[in-house]
């Protein structure tokens, strides 16, 4: 049973799904809340310490210089996915409900991955250092931009409580921001260590997201999250984020063909500018929501990052083979 279901989904998500039913059943409650809390604060921490320890200037200065590329990826995850998202509330709203419809937003306004896209990109013989520069730079500038694309489509479409920015950004430059740039900042000392255990540190990573998802979710189901979301709720939302995904893939695609961007570009734009990140909105979603909003808020990320790995790994492997049969060679 554990081989099939490899087939389809990787151990992290498996992982991820476990911790899920955990919470359900098993959720942090008395004085394992605060126990739970500030672990998952320092973990936060950590998280974006190490994120902000692994980025390199060199990789950065390496991609700049292909700056339309850059350019198109930020609109596409700043932009046309906000519109998508904001243009749909009146369809989904009917179809999945205020809670998770508010989710779908906050999937629509997060920045894009680091770590797969720049995979993805790699496998398909794309072009990784502009990967590298695109995802990191999505990465930085969505912990800034996300609450206010939140407050603006919120206040123009009044879905679920408001939050207020300004509270948002502080506890964001606190908790986030400042841990990302003083890990950056030590990246002169930690650098090489860095390199040489991004595997290892690809683990903590993985486990400070799970810890997050534990502790949100906990409080979701104490405050009646699966009261809210049914499974006939979750089965829709999971044909929408398939949609999605297959919309976002075909306009990125035809996007950098109209505009006459050679295939190795072509492909780091489509990994860069249709994925979204768990790693950066598991910890922002801890800050934008709280209680019973908390667990609907991250449901859609957590199924539509699933469709996109799925969907990306088949993806990334036609491209390899288109590239392999153009006579470039497949590492």
């Amino acid at each position: 049973m554990l081989q099939r279901l490899r087939l389809v989904f990787d151990d992290f998500t498996l992982i991820l799904l476990l911790v899920v039913v955990t919470a359900t059943l098993m959720p942090a409650h008395g004085a394992g809340v605060g126990f739970f809390e500030t672990l998952t604060a320092l973990a936060i921490a950590l998280l974006f310490f190490m994120h902000g320890a692994k980025l390199s200037r060199h990789a950065i200065i390496a991609g700049v210089v292909h700056w339309r590329l850059h350019l198109l990826v930020f609109l596409f995850t700043f932009v046309a996915f906000p519109l998508i998202g904001w243009a749909t509330i009146p369809v989904l709203e009917p179809l999945l409900g205020e809670a998770l419809t508010r989710g779908l937003i906050y999937l629509c306004v997060l920045p894009g991955t680091v770590q797969s896209a720049i995979a993805f990109t790699s496998l398909a013989r794309g072009n990784v250092p502009a990967a590298i520069c695109s995802a990191s730079a999505s990465s930085l500038i969505g912990i800034l931009l996300t609450p206010l694309l939140m407050v603006w489509i919120l206040d123009t479409q009044g879905v679920g409580e408001r939050f207020s920015a300004a509270e948002a950004a502080l506890k964001i430059s606190a908790q986030l921001l400042l841990p990302f740039v003083a890990g950056h900042l030590s990246r002169p000392w930690l650098g090489a260590w860095v390199d040489r255990h991004r595997t290892w540190l690809g683990r903590v990573d993985q486990s400070s997201i799970l810890l997050i998802v534990y502790t949100a979710f906990s409080a979701s189901v104490v405050d009646g999250l699966w009261r809210m979301v049914s499974l006939s709720a979750l089965a829709t939302l999971s044909v929408v984020c398939c949609l999605l995904l297959a919309l976002v893939l075909s306009i990125t695609t035809w996007l950098a063909r109209s505009l006459g961007f050679p295939r190795e570009d072509e492909i780091t734009i489509v990994f860069c500018a249709s994925k979204k990140s768990m790693a950066t909105g598991v910890p922002l979603a801890q800050i934008l929501f709280s209680g019973s909003a908390l667990g609907p808020a991250l449901l859609p990320l957590m199924i539509f990052h699933q469709i996109q790995l799925m969907v990306c790994a088949v993806l990334a492997s036609r491209y390899a083979h288109q590239r392999q049969a153009s006579g470039i060679p497949v590492s």
